[in-house]
């Protein structure tokens, strides 16, 4: 199933000791870009985190936000510097007696002195903290591929019709290329007997000549057959289920040319605009493969 590179995911899970939001959004990009915000106390499943997302998704900017919500915990304790303390409190006591200063010392005080009490963090185990975040990040995850391949559908579906338009308008191209060489003899025929009053001076050998020569500049035959092949293989690609938008980008590049090729060799004024309607439609499908994975 093909898949776009716009989506959106959103997980909560709860756990005793721990909650998690885990937010994935991702649009068009060339590569893989992964950017990854949350707690410097998860920095140790970044790992994890991002071969989740690579196992998952192969193209696209990618941005996760994931919060913690640390709800019960045995691994923080509060710390007494004693020694710290002591000297805070002597200084404080020389500076009242220097100074002839009534305010007492206070413990609000003494509290807010750096390092007077601090806070110890102990390691966490970081399989435990693995096995309560992977669930909403899974979530997520399936909900934003979920999302990516809606949208792949939507692109695969006017994508289909763009191609059956292209090649009606080929089959167009094709039926007016038939004409060419026949139209290019009379008008040929035509503007040398403007030219000469004595028909009898007319090389017959020549007008062929002019008319092969015309002939082999002007044949299409080559290019909408090239033409037909690529919006063949662009019909077959869009129903692969792995990621084609660069191998897309490829064909479209492809039926450009070709058609830019017929506009410059077809001398016929209709074969050109329906070049230019067939350009508009393979731009417009060039668009839409910059958002598919």
């Amino acid at each position: 199933m093909m898949s776009s590179m716009t989506g959106y995911g959103r997980a909560f899970c709860e756990s005793k000791s721990r909650n998690f939001t885990v937010e994935i959004k991702s649009v068009n990009h060339r590569y893989l870009d992964l950017n990854i915000k949350m707690p410097r106390s998860l920095l140790a499943l970044e790992d994890r985190i991002r071969k989740a997302v690579q196992g998952s998704i192969s193209r696209g900017k990618v941005d996760i936000y994931i919060t913690q919500t640390v709800l019960e915990t045995e691994n923080s304790k509060a710390l007494f510097n004693k020694n710290l303390c002591d000297s805070y409190v002597k200084c404080l006591n020389e500076i009242r007696e220097l100074y002839n200063i009534k305010d007492d010392i206070s413990l609000s005080l003494i509290s807010k002195f750096p390092d007077v009490i601090t806070v110890e963090e102990k390691d966490e185990d970081v399989e435990d903290i693995w096995e309560v975040l992977k669930k909403p990040l899974k979530e997520a995850l399936d909900t934003l591929i979920l999302m990516r391949r809606r949208e792949g559908e939507s692109l695969k579906g006017d994508i289909e019709k763009k191609c059956t338009d292209i090649k009606v308008l080929v089959d167009s191209i094709d039926d007016k290329s038939r004409n060419l060489v026949d139209n290019y003899k009379v008008k040929l025929n035509n503007r040398i007997n403007e030219l000469i009053s004595d028909k009898n001076l007319i090389d017959e050998n020549r007008i062929a000549m002019e008319v092969a020569i015309f002939s082999d500049k002007a044949c299409i035959d080559e290019e909408i057959v090239r033409l037909r092949s690529h919006i063949s293989q662009l019909s077959e690609s869009i129903e692969i289920s792995k990621p084609v938008g660069r191998k897309l980008d490829f064909i479209v590049q492809e039926m450009n040319r070709e058609a830019n090729t017929i506009a410059s060799k077809a001398s016929d004024v209709n074969i050109v605009h329906l070049v230019l309607d067939i350009k508009n439609d393979i731009e417009k499908i060039r668009e839409q493969i910059q958002n598919i994975e």
